[in-house]
């Protein structure tokens, strides 16, 4: 109900101002809140290594600079990724950069990776971090635009995060830093992921004698060729899950005023090319490799397609932008009674039985 009543208000702000303001109301209303919402069993799983009370996560985008991690779980979301952190603060592209398309139900943006660098978001993880958190906190790192060495900077991510973090996302698929997502490449991601697990060996989960779990987040606009070599590399490098997918460039029918600008398009139109490079990926493993799904998920049936096309976990974020903070315990809510009508006693029992 509060949502809806801001809604028109915060639609009326350009995107960023919205995003801002959104960002100190989820404060107040988590300050005002009697205590964090809890999730049926059902929805309980361990995947890498990790235990989630539900499997609706909050993608990076939202909490850029590690703001409000806490008051995000409490609201519902099994996990939420801060981020992405590049190890010196930018300020992304010019403005304006983010576009809302409400006939769409989508979010343009071209940010370019804009966030107060790592040692910032450092000092807000330790304040947070001192009491128990209401679920998994994932740490979305990224590389400089004008870094003259991107391999380095994940490996400083993972050096300067690892500490915070129950797990790490490597970005290479964002369409918005030019040259990024040449680093899906099959010769280059080896290159990074060596790296990147070579420094991950330092670390361990906390309160465990693991590894610390890496995931990397893939483009949707790949072809096979491109599935069949990350898969490849993933698995010679042992990471841990790959989160598919981030924006997309294509461009399906859209129909708001902004259809035309640059940079990654998510939410609706997302949907179906999400979905396809899940199954992708699912096949191209074998199965072997944990997935994500991420892209066009609104609903509690979006999301458990994603989980019956074989994802473990899902994320969302433009679907926040139209359903305000609580859509996570909504799905989560919905998740139970689909599994519940099918006859599953666990999520994990539904994950790839569509595949």
């Amino acid at each position: 109900m509060f949502y809806k009543t801001m809604s028109p208000f915060l639609f009326k702000l350009n995107g960023e101002n919205a995003h801002k303001l959104s960002l100190t109301g989820l404060k107040i209303l988590d300050a005002l809140s009697v205590s964090p919402i809890t999730h049926n069993p059902i929805l309980s799983s361990e995947f890498a290594g990790l235990c989630f009370n539900s499997p609706v996560g909050l993608a990076p985008g939202y909490d850029k600079d590690a703001e409000v991690f806490r008051e995000v779980l409490n609201f519902g979301f099994g996990f939420t990724e801060v981020g992405t952190l590049t190890p010196l603060a930018q300020d992304g592209n010019p403005k304006p950069r983010l576009f809302r398309l409400p006939a769409d139900r989508a979010v343009i943006n071209r940010m370019g990776f804009n966030n107060a660098g790592q040692a910032s978001a450092v000092a807000r993880l330790k304040k947070g971090l001192k009491r128990p958190l209401n679920g998994v906190l994932g740490i979305n790192i990224g590389a400089n635009k004008d870094s003259d060495d991107r391999i380095n900077d994940y490996r400083l991510g993972v050096r300067n995060m690892a500490a915070f973090a129950d797990y790490l996302t490597v970005n290479i698929s964002s369409p918005n830093t030019p040259g990024l997502r040449d680093l899906q490449g099959k010769t280059a991601l080896h290159n990074l992921l060596s790296a990147v697990t070579a420094e991950r060996s330092n670390f361990l989960v906390k309160s465990e004698k693991q590894s610390l779990p890496i995931f990397l987040k893939v483009a949707p606009d790949l072809h096979a060729d491109d599935i069949d070599d990350i898969c490849a590399v993933v698995s010679d490098q042992k990471i841990d899950a790959i989160i598919v997918s981030n924006t997309t460039i294509s461009r399906p029918t859209l129909h708001s005023k902004y259809k035309l600008e640059a940079g990654g398009l998510s939410g609706a139109p997302l949907q179906d090319l999400a979905l396809q490079r899940l199954k992708d990926f699912r096949s191209a493993s074998g199965g072997q490799i944990a997935l994500i799904g991420v892209g066009g998920i609104a609903t509690a049936q979006d999301a458990y397609t994603r989980i019956k096309a074989g994802a473990s976990l899902v994320q969302l974020y433009s679907s926040m932008v139209y359903e305000g903070p609580f859509v996570g315990r909504n799905i989560a809510n919905g998740l139970v009674k689909l599994l519940k009508h099918d006859g599953f006693e666990s999520i994990t029992e539904a994950i790839g039985i569509e595949a």
